[in-house]
């Protein structure tokens, strides 16, 4: 039996919106039976008629507009894939797969590819080595705290949209800076202590995921991250724990409409998930 659809609330919130699923899936104790639904649930999701409306009501929220109707076409199909991605993810989520949760945002017409392409900037040279004189030697005395937010003692800048970021390095945008400090490749822990001890640290991730494009809300760890892949800088400003994850606060730079009012909630201490702490820097003061 197909799951039903309540179209009233498809109608009221459009899908980037909605709180809770539409979908009403019956025997709450079969989760078997649940995961073999998706697949029909991923076709039934959303009718046609109500996928029109929602196209037009993205494009008015974002101010969308296509060079023609082919271009337009085009980018309507990535929206809809990436529609279909983001509900049978968090279909899974309310099922326990997954410790967060995706919602559609500006970049709903536009494949991982592309948001590479256009919205990461970094560099990583090839042959990286860490000096002794940039390497950062935390201070293991005394115990850090077991959480710690910059956003609420006001040290960090209010997000903006911008076309690319840049890390603490003296060959590139950051040369200004009269130094720097590295962390210790791989090492969190260091990260962590660096973070409670200096402030915001800046830190390279693997940003190439469709699940990164379209987070929202939740503590973020996808086992595809490829920690190896660093292309995109962001800024640490600060750490804890939710719901016994414990997570970095990560401040992007894909303005509001993004994740949680431009921030993410990044896995912290499992396996250096997608490379957060391979090319962490501050500036020396």
């Amino acid at each position: 039996m197909a799951p039903a659809i309540s179209s009233s609330k498809a109608r009221l919130r459009t899908p980037w919106q909605m709180e809770e699923s539409p979908l009403i899936i019956p025997f709450p104790r079969m989760w078997g039976l649940k995961v073999l639904l998706l697949p029909m649930v991923s076709f039934a999701l959303y009718p046609e008629e109500i996928l029109d409306t929602q196209w037009e009501l993205w494009k008015k929220t974002y101010r969308k507009q296509y060079n023609s109707k082919v271009d337009e076409i085009s980018r309507r199909l990535i929206w809809e894939k990436n529609l279909k991605h983001i509900s049978i993810h968090n279909l899974e989520a309310s099922l326990g797969v997954h410790t967060y949760e995706l919602a559609m945002n500006h970049l709903g017409d536009m494949t991982s590819e592309e948001v590479v392409q256009k919205m990461t900037g970094l560099k990583v040279p090839p042959s990286h080595t860490r000096s002794n004189d940039t390497l950062y030697i935390p201070d293991w005395e005394g115990r850090a705290p077991d959480s710690i937010d910059y956003r609420k003692k006001g040290y960090v800048t209010p997000v903006k949209n911008q076309d690319e970021s840049c890390m603490y390095n003296p060959t590139g945008k950051a040369a200004k800076c009269r130094g720097y400090r590295e962390i210790p490749q791989g090492n969190e822990k260091a990260l962590k202590r660096a973070v409670a001890r200096v402030g915001p640290v800046s830190v390279a991730i693997d940003a190439s995921l469709t699940s990164f494009q379209f987070y929202s809300k939740g503590v973020y760890y996808d086992e595809n991250c490829n920690s190896d892949n660093l292309n995109h800088a962001v800024l640490a400003v600060g750490y804890g724990i939710q719901k016994g994850n414990k997570h970095w606060i990560i401040k992007n730079s894909w303005g509001e409409n993004w994740g949680n009012k431009g921030y993410i909630l990044m896995a912290r201490n499992k396996n250096n998930a997608c490379g957060i702490a391979n090319m962490a820097s501050f500036p020396k003061m």
